[in-house]
């Protein structure tokens, strides 16, 4: 089987994340993304050069849980794709514009600490077969342990 990819974007929410709802009643997150650009040196050093702002948008689960999770500074990574539309200035022209349309979004561990809640979440009815209650029971207790970025 071949490895699924996709685009991929990493970079600092610029704005205070927005969150709307769209004409169907689906959650819709916004936030304008800073991506920083590096020129390597010939000596292997890296210098940094302009950042460039763009626009980031996320849909249903994937908005309301962003949205929570996600604010102003916070350094992430998001894979997803880059979708094209027009756009009306003020002065009533349109123009083309362009977002990242993110289907996965979250906070880029290599340059943020956080700690990790693996509290499982229980179905409606709960049924295990005989002899896992046991074990589901010894991986929730291990992995209840906050995890750290270092």
């Amino acid at each position: 089987m071949a490895l699924h990819t996709q685009e991929s974007v990493s970079g600092f929410i610029a704005s205070d994340p927005q969150l709307t709802y769209t004409e169907r009643g689906d959650a819709r997150f916004y936030a304008k993304i800073g991506h920083e650009h590096y020129r390597k040196e010939p000596d292997g050093s890296f210098t940094q050069t302009e950042t460039t702002f763009h626009d980031l948008v996320a849909f249903k689960k994937t908005a309301e849980r962003a949205h929570d999770r996600l604010a102003k500074g916070d350094k992430f990574v998001a894979e997803g794709y880059t979708r094209e539309y027009d756009r009306a200035t003020q002065d009533g022209e349109v123009v083309k514009a362009e977002e990242f349309v993110a289907k996965k979004l979250g906070h880029d561990l290599a340059r943020t600490s956080h700690e990790v809640d693996r509290t499982r979440r229980q179905p409606a009815t709960t049924q295990e077969p005989v002899g896992q209650a046991a074990s589901a029971s010894r991986r929730e207790s291990a992995g209840a342990a906050p995890a750290l970025e270092l």
